[in-house]
């Protein structure tokens, strides 16, 4: 089994931010040679996650609403009292910092309208790493 591992590097500009790492990651996997096997991307982050959604204005902006108003920053919040971030690990805890996807013929298998995205959650950040591990035959 081949593993095949690298380090995508991104910077963000606000509170909130969707970075699209799509390109990226495809990248990533034909560089892999790996034919047959899965792809993990993984943000070793507690306030960043990793979605599989549309990339499309409207969502990405329905998605920075949502957490705004589901996970609200301004609340009273009892990890705020060591950092004013605790809605960044607790959305980063329910969406999940790492997503799997298939790679069949050497091609990562994703959804027509499935794009992969770090999550920003407590930006502006100058250096946010993502991790994709290749493995396979």
């Amino acid at each position: 089994m081949k593993v095949h591992v690298e380090e995508i590097v991104v910077s963000t500009g606000s509170r909130f931010e969707l970075v699209d790492i799509t390109g990226r990651v495809e990248e990533a996997v034909a560089r892999s040679g790996v034919k047959n096997g899965f792809c993990l991307v993984f943000a070793p982050h507690a306030t960043a996650a990793v979605i599989a959604n549309e990339h499309e204005r409207g969502f990405l902006e329905d998605m920075v609403e949502l957490l705004r108003e589901v996970f609200k920053p301004e609340k009273a919040w009892r990890h705020n009292r060591i950092d004013d971030n605790a809605h960044a690990h607790l959305a980063s805890a329910l969406i999940g910092a790492a997503r799997m996807f298939p790679v069949m013929g050497g091609r990562l298998v994703r959804g027509t309208w499935q794009n992969i995205f770090l999550v920003e959650m407590d930006g502006p950040r100058g250096r946010r790493k993502v991790i994709v591990e290749v493995m396979g035959e």
